[in-house]
Protein backbone atom coordinates (compact mmCIF):
# COMPACT_ATOMS: atom_id res chain seq x y z
CA UNK A 1 0.00 0.00 0.00
CA UNK A 2 1.44 3.09 -0.55
CA UNK A 3 1.63 6.03 2.23
CA UNK A 4 1.31 9.42 0.30
CA UNK A 5 2.77 12.45 2.36
CA UNK A 6 0.16 15.34 3.53
CA UNK A 7 0.08 17.52 0.70
CA UNK A 8 0.88 20.48 2.77
CA UNK A 9 2.95 23.21 1.10
CA UNK A 10 6.64 22.26 1.55
CA UNK A 11 5.76 19.07 -0.41
CA UNK A 12 3.93 20.65 -3.17
CA UNK A 13 6.86 23.56 -3.55
CA UNK A 14 9.08 20.12 -3.84
CA UNK A 15 6.81 18.41 -6.20
CA UNK A 16 6.70 21.20 -8.53
CA UNK A 17 10.63 21.68 -8.23
CA UNK A 18 10.47 18.23 -9.62
CA UNK A 19 8.75 18.01 -11.99
CA UNK A 20 9.74 21.68 -13.00
CA UNK A 21 13.20 19.53 -14.11
CA UNK A 22 11.03 17.18 -15.45
CA UNK A 23 9.44 19.45 -18.19
CA UNK A 24 12.94 21.12 -18.90
CA UNK A 25 14.22 20.21 -22.75
CA UNK A 26 16.78 17.80 -23.21
CA UNK A 27 20.44 19.57 -22.32
CA UNK A 28 23.23 16.57 -22.62
CA UNK A 29 25.29 18.96 -20.13
CA UNK A 30 22.22 18.56 -17.85
CA UNK A 31 21.06 15.42 -17.11
CA UNK A 32 17.60 14.57 -15.40
CA UNK A 33 18.54 11.29 -13.76
CA UNK A 34 16.08 8.87 -11.79
CA UNK A 35 17.21 6.70 -8.86
CA UNK A 36 15.86 4.17 -6.62
CA UNK A 37 17.17 0.82 -5.28
CA UNK A 38 14.97 -2.60 -5.23
CA UNK A 39 15.79 -5.35 -2.72
CA UNK A 40 15.68 -8.86 -4.78
CA UNK A 41 15.53 -11.96 -3.23
CA UNK A 42 17.83 -15.32 -4.99
CA UNK A 43 16.14 -18.14 -5.86
CA UNK A 44 17.87 -21.32 -7.39
CA UNK A 45 15.56 -24.40 -9.06
CA UNK A 46 15.02 -27.37 -6.72
CA UNK A 47 14.55 -29.94 -10.07
CA UNK A 48 15.94 -29.39 -13.09
CA UNK A 49 14.16 -27.42 -16.25
CA UNK A 50 12.79 -29.88 -19.06
CA UNK A 51 14.18 -28.34 -22.60
CA UNK A 52 11.32 -28.18 -24.96
CA UNK A 53 10.80 -31.00 -27.53
CA UNK A 54 8.69 -31.90 -30.49
CA UNK A 55 5.13 -31.18 -29.59
CA UNK A 56 6.21 -30.93 -25.69
CA UNK A 57 7.29 -26.90 -24.44
CA UNK A 58 9.98 -26.38 -21.75
CA UNK A 59 9.16 -27.26 -18.84
CA UNK A 60 9.98 -25.36 -15.20
CA UNK A 61 8.84 -26.37 -11.72
CA UNK A 62 7.93 -23.24 -9.89
CA UNK A 63 9.57 -24.80 -6.55
CA UNK A 64 13.04 -22.96 -5.70
CA UNK A 65 15.66 -22.54 -3.05
CA UNK A 66 15.88 -19.44 -1.64
CA UNK A 67 19.86 -17.95 -1.44
CA UNK A 68 19.48 -14.91 -0.09
CA UNK A 69 18.82 -11.35 -0.95
CA UNK A 70 20.74 -8.93 -3.15
CA UNK A 71 19.79 -5.35 -4.31
CA UNK A 72 19.71 -3.16 -7.16
CA UNK A 73 20.02 0.39 -7.77
CA UNK A 74 18.69 1.26 -10.97
CA UNK A 75 19.40 4.71 -12.46
CA UNK A 76 17.35 5.88 -15.82
CA UNK A 77 18.07 9.12 -17.74
CA UNK A 78 14.12 8.88 -19.19
CA UNK A 79 14.92 11.83 -22.10
CA UNK A 80 17.92 10.25 -23.44
CA UNK A 81 16.95 6.87 -23.53
CA UNK A 82 20.18 5.75 -21.10
CA UNK A 83 19.38 3.22 -18.02
CA UNK A 84 22.43 1.77 -15.34
CA UNK A 85 22.00 -1.08 -13.38
CA UNK A 86 24.08 -1.37 -10.27
CA UNK A 87 23.61 -4.54 -8.58
CA UNK A 88 24.91 -4.71 -5.27
CA UNK A 89 24.81 -7.32 -1.88
CA UNK A 90 22.96 -4.90 0.35
CA UNK A 91 21.36 -1.77 0.19
CA UNK A 92 24.11 -0.13 2.23
CA UNK A 93 25.20 3.31 2.55
CA UNK A 94 28.64 2.32 1.05
CA UNK A 95 27.21 0.81 -1.94
CA UNK A 96 24.83 3.93 -2.35
CA UNK A 97 28.29 5.70 -1.89
CA UNK A 98 29.81 3.86 -4.56
CA UNK A 99 26.83 4.54 -7.16
CA UNK A 100 27.14 7.77 -7.12
CA UNK A 101 30.59 7.51 -7.78
CA UNK A 102 29.82 5.22 -10.81
CA UNK A 103 26.98 7.81 -12.09
CA UNK A 104 29.56 10.45 -11.90
CA UNK A 105 32.12 9.26 -13.89
CA UNK A 106 29.27 8.17 -16.74
CA UNK A 107 28.53 11.91 -17.50
CA UNK A 108 32.25 13.42 -18.10
CA UNK A 109 30.60 16.04 -19.51
CA UNK A 110 28.08 16.74 -17.96
CA UNK A 111 27.64 20.30 -16.18
CA UNK A 112 24.91 19.42 -13.92
CA UNK A 113 23.35 15.75 -13.13
CA UNK A 114 20.47 16.41 -11.73
CA UNK A 115 19.26 13.25 -9.84
CA UNK A 116 15.73 12.59 -8.80
CA UNK A 117 15.46 9.91 -5.79
CA UNK A 118 13.42 9.41 -2.64
CA UNK A 119 14.28 10.14 1.16
CA UNK A 120 15.97 6.99 1.82
CA UNK A 121 18.10 7.19 4.91
CA UNK A 122 21.82 6.66 3.10
CA UNK A 123 20.41 8.73 0.14
CA UNK A 124 22.63 11.91 2.26
CA UNK A 125 26.36 13.59 1.70
CA UNK A 126 27.28 11.74 5.19
CA UNK A 127 26.98 8.58 3.11
CA UNK A 128 29.27 9.12 1.15
CA UNK A 129 31.75 11.03 3.49
CA UNK A 130 31.31 7.72 5.93
CA UNK A 131 32.03 5.63 2.88
CA UNK A 132 35.63 6.97 1.61
CA UNK A 133 36.63 8.70 4.87
CA UNK A 134 37.29 12.44 5.08
CA UNK A 135 40.97 12.59 3.71
CA UNK A 136 39.90 9.65 0.82
CA UNK A 137 36.47 11.88 0.24
CA UNK A 138 38.50 15.48 0.24
CA UNK A 139 40.51 13.49 -2.44
CA UNK A 140 38.46 12.51 -4.89
CA UNK A 141 38.42 13.41 -8.91
CA UNK A 142 35.67 15.32 -8.01
CA UNK A 143 33.62 16.77 -4.97
CA UNK A 144 30.59 16.06 -3.42
CA UNK A 145 29.06 19.21 -0.85
CA UNK A 146 26.09 20.82 0.09
CA UNK A 147 23.21 21.38 -3.37
CA UNK A 148 20.03 23.07 -3.81
CA UNK A 149 17.50 20.66 -3.45
CA UNK A 150 14.27 21.00 -1.83
CA UNK A 151 14.98 19.25 1.01
CA UNK A 152 18.19 21.51 1.33
CA UNK A 153 20.71 18.22 1.54
CA UNK A 154 21.27 18.05 -2.22
CA UNK A 155 24.69 16.31 -3.17
CA UNK A 156 26.98 17.86 -5.81
CA UNK A 157 29.76 16.78 -7.48
CA UNK A 158 32.65 18.99 -8.71
CA UNK A 159 35.72 18.13 -11.19
CA UNK A 160 38.66 19.31 -9.78
CA UNK A 161 40.73 21.54 -12.39
CA UNK A 162 37.72 22.28 -14.68
CA UNK A 163 36.63 25.69 -15.54
CA UNK A 164 33.38 25.03 -14.88
CA UNK A 165 31.32 22.91 -11.34
CA UNK A 166 29.90 19.49 -12.40
CA UNK A 167 27.71 18.77 -9.39
CA UNK A 168 25.17 16.06 -8.91
CA UNK A 169 21.54 17.76 -7.49
CA UNK A 170 19.22 15.71 -5.49
CA UNK A 171 15.69 16.48 -5.98
CA UNK A 172 14.01 14.45 -3.26
CA UNK A 173 9.99 14.53 -2.11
Amino acid sequence: MWVVADLDEDYIAKMEDVLEVYERPYDQHEPVVCLDEKPITLHADVRPATPATPGREARRDNEYERCGTANVFCAVEPKAGRNFSFPTPDRSGFEFARVMVNLALAYPEAKTIHLVMDNLNIHRRKTLADAFGADAFAALPFGFGAGTSPASRGLRARRCGSPSISKIRVLAL
